[in-house]
């Protein structure tokens, strides 16, 4: 578990210098519009609509460890090219933009190998009993990799410089590299179940075997929740720094540090939902239904408090209202991540890789939508309000609206459990149709 939770958290390390620090330095030190970060980010989870197609490619291949390590070498590259399109877009906008897309889409393309193939080998290799334990040990350390390298960045980034940022990636990424080789390298030994490679569903091509997994009506159901919620989850993820550096005034490191400290929360909450779950054994307060609804209404009001504190900014305790923001994210994630372990083993055997890049995909797309989205109405926002504080309290009461549509949503699915799924079809017409 320790060594999944070094991949998940090398992972992480990159991911968050492009989604955080350098979404902050375009809006703020070169005034981009926050909708071009909006869109590379939206880019690189588009990207990763490709979850399932990799997912097949490990399923048939039966080794998940080659996808695993040639996405953090693409992820690990494309961090750099990012890092270094920041300094391109201060002096040559159109070339430094046009580094910026295909940084983003390596990015997402890393993500999107790397991450699928770690979920399904860790599904196959842990007892199904303890699949939801070791995604909340694996996540915790991803999200101590988050704040580590966060609160690190904070410290060296100050004062600010386009060079400086790029060798703190480089340096990152190197690190990352290296540590979720050697996590990796020798984890996966046999397979898990020898004889897959035998089977003849793993050699049916990858729309059939999309279309058979699409057929089955509780992976269908859960990939439906997985986007409505992450879609809820992702959209104040980009607007965060910004906001605390356009209303609160605060620095580039300073307003990372405060991403760290988001992080911190979501370490909290993933760790209380573990404490709580194990006492009740997975019932009443700590099923999964309970932390998932629970989560999202937490969402929602930790967001309305972001918001009433962009009115009376700067006299509003900021750091408090994002650490509580952070717990209920953890809440609902870890719920979401330990009910997609229990599952991705019920449906049709030779399967899990895509199913799993299945659930990947919607998520990644949910996320592209939101970040998108929260940034687009960031701008519009601040087109139609004067004041900088209005306009983001404005898509934060909007974003806690999306919160609770998430909630009730959750309330209609049965998700502390995964049903029996019935044999489907794998005619094409049934992928067609969707």
């Amino acid at each position: 578990m320790v060594r999944f939770g070094l991949v998940q958290a090398a992972l992480g390390a990159i991911v968050v210098l492009t989604t955080s620090t350098m979404n902050r330095v375009m809006v703020v030190e070169l005034a981009l519009p926050a909708m071009l970060p909006g869109a590379l980010v939206a880019l690189h989870f588009a990207v990763q609509v490709t979850r399932p197609r990799m997912g097949h490619g490990s399923d048939v291949g039966g080794r998940r460890t080659p996808w695993i390590i040639g996405g953090m070498a693409v992820l690990a590259l494309g961090g750099v090219l990012a890092a270094l399109s920041i300094g391109w877009l201060a002096t040559d906008p159109a070339w430094g933009t046009a580094l910026a897309v295909l940084a983003f889409l390596m990015i997402g393309l890393g993500v999107g190998a790397a991450g699928t193939s770690l979920l399904v080998l860790m599904a196959s290799r842990v007892a199904s009993g303890r699949r939801a334990a070791a995604a909340t040990v694996t996540w915790v350390m991803m999200i101590v990799g988050f704040i580590v390298t966060t609160a690190i960045v904070g410290s060296l980034l100050d004062p600010f410089s386009p060079a400086r940022l790029l060798s703190i990636t480089a340096s990152v990424a190197a690190i990352a590299l290296a540590v979720s080789t050697l996590a990796v390298w020798g984890l996966e030994g046999r397979p898990a179940k020898p004889m897959a490679r035998a089977q003849a569903p793993a050699k049916v091509p990858f729309r059939a075997a999309l279309a058979q997994v699409w057929g089955e009506p509780a992976a269908r159901g859960f990939a439906v929740f997985v986007f409505l919620s992450m879609l809820a989850y992702s959209a104040q993820d980009l607007i965060l720094e910004p906001f605390a550096g356009a209303v609160f005034g605060l620095t580039p490191g300073e307003t990372t540090k405060l991403s760290s400290l988001q992080h911190g929360g979501v370490l909290a909450g993933m760790i209380l939902v573990a404490i709580v779950g194990s006492l009740s054994r997975g019932k009443g307060p700590g099923s999964l239904r309970a932390w998932t609804v629970g989560g999202c209404v937490a969402s929602a009001l930790t967001l309305a408090s972001l918001g009433l504190g962009g009115l009376m900014a700067p006299a509003w305790p900021l750091k408090a209202c994002v650490f509580a923001l952070g717990i209920a994210n953890g809440a609902f994630a870890v719920a979401a991540i330990g009910s997609m372990m229990e599952r991705v083993g019920a449906g049709s055997q030779g399967r899990d890789g895509v199913r799993m890049g299945l659930w990947g995909a919607a998520q990644a797309i949910a996320f592209g939508l939101g970040g998108f989205l929260g940034t687009a109405a960031a701008d519009l926002a601040r087109a139609v309000f004067a004041d900088p504080g209005t306009a983001y309290a404005a898509v934060f009461l909007a974003e806690g609206v999306l919160f609770l549509a998430a909630a009730q949503m959750a309330l209609r699915l049965d998700f502390d459990r995964a049903a029996p799924v019935e044999p489907v079809r794998t005619e094409l017409v049934g992928i067609s149709r969707a």
